[in-house]
């Protein structure tokens, strides 16, 4: 081209347009679309009930036991390197070693496959199960990240329901009518993220037999394991692993209040050895080769995180999250346009359904929201984002006077905004 030319150059490289479609559909995207509304003339603080992590909030500090571990990892000068692939062996036998507590076959080092937190552990296995023509059954709602990726990688993924009036237990005829000679896999989040519930046991061997009878495995994201406070207990999918295997993801984000350390891990749960004789393992370890790993200091930390956090802080945490579950049910019972179907049990969130007929100027959910924090400076999630349409998620595992204050506004919002008599 010479000089002085008015002629464009053509450029031989473009954007990948697939991955700004799914970016819109993330959490993150949306909640930087939702804090761009914000009236910067208010000077109220800012509530944040949309997104889950308490950490910015002195009364969730996590324990000085995992503090005092980071450091003393880093003081030790013997994690400065590399890696391997799959992590440290020291912190996969202390992983192994902790979920193993609960189930009933002992895992192996070799079982666990460390990540940069759980979102790398969900990326791993969608991607490793992306076939041609492979689908993947995802509950709504849920966490979009898993649809994210799937949609990224090209895997079809296909949507059963969670059941409100049943406490949001799978249901398991769609699961059945889902699966095709395609489905390579399904989804469970237990504690559940954004519904708040718990599974119970009875409840979990079902989908086990469901799985088995569809010869799919399932991925149980326990990434709120144990952070339970209702009349279920937390029972890991794991211990099903003789029925069907089971891909469990985890990390040390919630439980220990440390989401901005990436911690994570991906765990074998298959006795049988049904995911290694069809190359699952092997293709595991082929993709954690080509992708990043989580700080080797991290890593040396994690044998006195998991091995010497004492009960009591996780008791405190779970008691702080219990008593803002509770204001938080509590507080919205009476607030108009806003129905809650059950009280939340575990995790940092409860869906809440809008009853649209009761507001004068509200379209939807993502309407809802936006005017919000417009009117507010309240953030909370649309339900549309998580998959239920016209419903909000409500994150309540923060300060508790950032929690009331919230529920304020929020019934002062409702109530400006329904239908005059």
């Amino acid at each position: 081209m010479e000089n002085g030319s008015t002629l464009k150059k053509k450029w031989g490289f473009q954007p990948n347009p697939e991955l700004n479609t799914a970016s819109e559909i993330t959490i993150r995207g949306v909640l930087e679309m939702l804090i761009s509304n914000l009236n910067q003339s208010d000077v109220r603080h800012v509530i944040p009930l949309g997104h889950g992590d308490p950490s910015a909030f002195p009364c969730f500090r996590t324990t000085q036991i995992a503090e005092d571990a980071i450091v003393d990892a880093v003081r030790s000068a013997k994690f400065n390197g590399y890696s391997p692939t799959v992590g440290v062996l020291p912190a996969r036998r202390a992983v192994a070693e902790y979920l193993s507590q609960r189930l009933p076959n002992k895992l192996s080092p070799d079982d666990v496959f460390l990540t940069v937190g759980c979102i790398q552990a969900i990326q791993t296995i969608i991607t490793v199960l992306a076939n041609s023509k492979a689908n993947i059954l995802l509950p709504r709602p849920g966490f979009p990240y898993y649809e994210a990726v799937a949609q990224s990688c090209h895997l079809e993924a296909r949507h059963f329901d969670l059941l409100p009036d049943k406490d949001w237990e799978v249901d398991l005829d769609a699961v059945e009518a889902l699966a095709d000679e395609n489905t390579v896999a399904m989804v469970i989040i237990n504690p559940g993220n954004p519904c708040g519930n718990v599974f119970t046991y009875q409840h979990l061997q079902k989908v086990a037999e469901t799985a088995k009878k569809l010869g799919i495995l399932v991925i149980s994201d326990e990434v709120y394991d144990h952070i339970t406070f209702g009349k279920n207990p937390f029972v890991p999918m794991g211990v099903f692993g003789s029925f069907t295997p089971v891909v469990t993801l985890g990390s040390i984000s919630k439980r220990w209040i440390v989401p901005g350390w990436r911690l994570g891990w991906l765990v074998i749960n298959d006795p049988n050895g049904i995911l290694k004789e069809h190359g699952i393992i092997e293709c595991i370890t082929g993709y954690l080769n080509i992708s990043c790993d989580p700080p080797t200091f991290i890593q040396g930390a994690v044998s006195d995180i998991l091995g010497k956090t004492q009960d009591d802080f996780f008791a405190k945490i779970v008691n702080l999250i219990k008593e803002d579950a509770n204001t938080c049910y509590e507080g919205i019972k009476d607030i108009p346009g806003i129905i809650c179907p059950s009280k939340p049990a575990g995790s940092m969130f409860v869906m809440v359904k809008l009853d649209l007929s009761a507001f004068e100027d509200i379209e939807d959910d993502l309407e809802f929201c936006v005017k919000l924090v417009k009117e507010e400076s309240l953030i909370i999630l649309p339900g549309v984002v998580v998959g239920l349409k016209n419903w909000i998620r409500i994150t309540y595992a923060i300060e508790p006077s950032y929690l009331q204050d919230g529920i304020k506004r929020l019934k002062a919002f409702c109530e400006r905004h329904s239908k005059k008599a």
